[in-house]
């Protein structure tokens, strides 16, 4: 994948995240860098960029683009002849996406404390793929959600949301219902 197509997907993702159901354009990008960076690069560069006819960035151009969308600055450069993604595992690259939206979400919600710590926590649990599908099968099941926030809610748990178990009660304050 060259750099150009890359900064393609990236815009595409960019879009996606902010709810707009297509590509940021080129312009937007530079728009939205200034507005959250505080700096910019102009519309003709990425079209420089995109199109090979620049096809290498300045380190700073390189931070900027990297920061802004979020990725790891070694990522904005062509991959090597004979790269295909196939050399990665598939679970392992799906499992970055998702880790990756949900970073991007905790920043999105950044107003929403409890909302920011939800996306963290899930995106930093080993397996999160797991951990999403699991949440989607308790919304599925009738009323389970409800019973689970209603003994989460009542629980003077001090551990409760901090994504550790409670300790164990000793075996003489256990009693049997």
């Amino acid at each position: 994948m060259t750099l150009g197509d890359k900064l393609r997907s990236l815009r595409s993702v960019e879009g996606s995240l902010r709810g707009l159901n297509r590509p940021l354009t080129q312009k937007e990008v530079a728009a939205a860098m200034k507005r959250e960076t505080g700096k910019s690069l102009s519309q003709a560069y990425l079209s420089q960029i995109e199109s090979g006819a620049r096809p290498h960035l300045t380190h700073t151009s390189r931070e900027l683009l990297a920061r802004f969308f979020r990725v790891y600055p070694g990522f904005l450069v062509d991959d090597p002849a004979g790269y295909t993604p196939d050399l990665q595992s598939d679970l392992r690259v799906r499992e970055a996406k998702i880790d990756s939206w949900l970073h991007a979400g905790a920043e999105e919600f950044s107003s929403d404390a409890e909302l920011q710590r939800a996306f963290k926590t899930i995106a930093e649990v080993d397996d999160s793929r797991r951990a999403i599908l699991l949440l989607a099968e308790i919304l599925r099941m009738p009323d389970l959600a409800d019973r689970l926030g209603e003994v989460l809610h009542s629980s003077p748990n001090p551990h409760q949301g901090s994504g550790h178990p409670p300790p164990e009660a000793p075996a003489s304050a256990t009693s049997i219902a």
